[in-house]
């Protein structure tokens, strides 16, 4: 019996070996899989757009296999470096071959310039340029000042939205948007746009014969708007007032607008009219009772009313 008892014990204690072994191998396993890292080569410091990668920019950080970027680069070797940024990268961001110019290409502005788009420069001012505001990556409507041919129905000039959704690739020479504000450079006297063949034409066309005008838009508002553009006539017919739309709000100036809040809250009440039946006798309301006080004078009572 005791032999049997013994041999019980043993059985199980060889079983719950077993199941712990087995426990800690698949713990262990999926801790490994869990806390497996990738090399991804980071940025040591800031590298502007245009820039050619020189190996002291560059180190290579641990990444979770599970968050490590897609298209990530590993290991910094002689085909990464003098590789051109096409956007400007952050300290301590991953390069990825997406942020990169294929191997070969030019730095500088020829770096960032789209396939099948050209670069153009043209001549702005301080007022065209909405006042240093202008700055790479913008997004702006080009607006033209222009005498319309001889023999068209109207021979006044006429201002007219020729360009829409303009990217700006430069202001003056600069192709990187600067730091901070001591940087933006206010005597901008050319911003280079990013356009497509047909579009250079144009924007040719128009700043040889006519008055060029930039108009900054919000970068997420990429709508195509169709105008038929202000001459004398139109400009003296005058503007209704609209109102001013909150930061960030997607305002539609052609929807209804709703009244503000004073405006209904100190609204007049409108005055209802009534109407009587001919015929019918409208009796009037009994007038409600007067107060009465009892005063007692001696031995005699009398009641007086108030009016």
């Amino acid at each position: 019996m005791r032999n049997k008892r013994l041999i019980i014990a043993l059985l199980a204690a060889v079983t719950f070996g077993l199941i712990a072994a087995v426990s800690v191998k698949q713990y262990l396993l999926t801790a490994q899989t869990f806390n497996r890292t990738n090399d991804v080569v980071v940025a040591k410091v800031a590298i502007p757009v245009g820039s050619r990668i020189i190996a002291e920019q560059l180190t290579v950080a641990q990444f979770p296999a599970d968050v490590t970027p897609e298209g990530a680069i590993s290991k910094i070797d002689e085909t990464l470096i003098d590789r051109v940024v096409i956007t400007p990268i952050a300290v301590r961001e991953p390069l990825t071959e997406p942020k990169l110019a294929p191997v070969g290409s030019l730095g500088g502005l020829a770096s960032v310039i789209p396939e099948g788009y050209r670069a153009m420069t043209v001549k702005v001012d301080d007022v065209v340029g909405v006042s240093g505001f202008i700055m790479p990556g913008t997004l702006v409507d080009i607006v033209v000042v222009i005498q319309p041919p001889k023999g068209t129905a109207n021979e006044e000039m006429i201002s007219k939205i020729v360009l829409q959704n303009i990217k700006v690739l430069a202001s003056g020479q600069n192709i990187d948007k600067p730091k901070n504000d001591r940087d933006v450079e206010r005597s901008v006297r050319a911003v280079t746009l990013q356009v497509t063949p047909e579009q250079a034409e144009k924007l040719a066309l128009a700043s040889s014969e006519g008055k060029l005008q930039l108009v900054m838009r919000n970068s997420v508002d990429q709508a195509d708007e169709q105008t038929s553009g202000a001459n004398k006539k139109s400009l003296l017919l005058g503007e209704r007032a609209m109102l001013v739309p909150d930061p960030g709000a997607n305002a539609n100036p052609s929807a209804p607008k709703a009244a503000p809040s004073s405006a209904r809250r100190f609204a007049p009440r409108p005055v209802r009219e009534t109407t009587t039946t001919p015929g019918v006798k409208v009796t009037q309301p009994a007038p409600p009772p007067r107060p009465t006080v009892e005063v007692i004078k001696g031995a005699k009572k009398e009641t007086v009313d108030f009016p």
